[in-house]
């Protein structure tokens, strides 16, 4: 009987290592960039970016969405609970997006100034959501982090400009010209933070840019000639899917090879994109409108693609018409915020049944922000966590 026995836990050992044997090799280990936090699920790059999983560095921030109103140089702060606008401050000239910094301690206001020369960056304290002194800065359309967070890179988006600065201060490291990538604005990273791609706005183009070496690894021209905006990678790491406002849909690129692999159509005016905090779906932004000014009322509408099968699954529509832009997920994942560019509102839409609410702001809302988001650090825009 003992013998037996031995025999027995023998067994559910060698058959409990091969078991652990097989789950280490079925789960690949990502080889990151020094200095990059690891990868936790190489099956989902947004693993730490659940609903709910709040690092502790955002203690003590306000629960706000923070909406920069481009034409009238203000922002609206909303509180998610009750729906209402709190407060609201002016900021630099023509505020673009509301950027949480690296170590999610401050969220950055980019004032770029089209057609100036007095670009700033406006500080906001999560904790008490009041504004702190601009600093100024050359045309800072959108703002990154390298995954490392040891750097800042602004998008001089005027200029075909890379801006690499001191994520604190601000204060210029160096600068990387992107020749042919005309309105460089949005970006997605890989997931070992290697490269990066940079949709180029009025080329129709991409931008890969070797992050390690700072150089351009080439201009993809997407056969559409049309003008993309917002990009996300997939949770796996293998796609990039790049929204187009002139194709009315979603590119999908091979990021190592850096190659046009397929197309999804999703609505008019495909422009920003937010994956599900579960990290199964993306939601795609579409303003309904092709024109870069658009109208009041137009097309607008959010599709919903898995990103298994790459196919849109859902639809829903802004009742009457209307123009979501920008925005991101609630941190509990039940709601999409977006800006409703054309028509002074924000949306709210609830995840589970696509039933939006509106909420008026000042004037022409871009890339607002939800805070605090889930992650355990931001890699900019609206909100690119990880």
């Amino acid at each position: 009987m003992f013998r037996s026995q031995r025999r027995y836990a023998a067994a559910v050992g060698c058959a409990c290592l091969l078991a652990a044997q097989a789950q280490t090799q079925a789960t690949p280990v990502v080889q990151v960039v020094p200095g990059m936090p690891p990868v936790s699920d190489a099956r989902n790059l947004y693993s730490e970016a659940t609903a709910g999983h709040l690092s502790a560095a955002t203690a003590g921030a306000l629960p706000r969405v923070y909406v920069p109103n481009l034409r009238s140089n203000e922002v609206y702060v909303i509180d998610p609970d009750t729906l209402k606008v709190v407060d609201r401050f002016k900021v630099g000239t023509n505020p673009q997006h509301i950027v949480p910094a690296w170590d999610l301690q401050t969220l950055w206001v980019t004032n770029n100034a089209e057609g100036r020369t007095d670009g700033s960056l406006t500080p906001i304290d999560p904790k008490t959501g009041k504004p702190g002194p601009p600093i100024e800065v050359d045309d800072p359309y959108n703002m990154y982090f390298t995954p490392d967070g040891r750097e800042a890179i602004v998008v001089a988006e005027a200029h075909e400009r890379l801006d690499f600065r001191d994520p604190h201060t601000m204060a210029l490291h160096s600068s990387l010209k992107v020749d042919g990538c005309k309105g460089i604005n949005h970006a997605d990273f890989s997931i070992d933070g290697r490269y990066a791609i940079f949709t180029c706005e009025f080329t129709g183009a991409l931008a890969k840019i070797d992050l390690v070496d700072r150089r351009v690894l080439g201009i993809l021209r997407l056969s559409r000639r049309g003008m993309p905006q917002d990009i996300r990678v997939t949770p796996d790491g293998s796609r990039f899917l790049v929204a187009d406002m002139m194709a009315d849909g979603v590119f999908v690129v091979d990021g190592l090879l850096f190659k046009e692999v397929g197309f999804v159509a999703t609505g008019v005016g495909a422009h920003g994109l937010y994956p599900s905090r579960d990290g199964r779906q993306l939601y795609v932004a579409n303003r309904g409108s092709n024109r870069i000014h658009g109208g009041r009322n137009g097309q607008g509408s959010v599709a919903v693609i898995d990103f298994k099968s790459l196919k849109v699954i859902h639809r829903w529509p802004v009742p009457g018409g209307g123009s979501p832009d920008m925005g991101n997920v609630s941190a509990d994942g039940r709601q999409l915020w977006l800006s409703g560019r054309f028509d002074d509102v924000v949306y709210v839409f609830d995840t589970s049944s696509g039933a939006v609410r509106r909420i008026a702001v000042g004037q022409e809302p871009h890339g607002l922000t939800v805070w605090p988001q889930p992650g355990r650090y931001s890699l900019g825009h609206t909100g690119n966590m990880r």
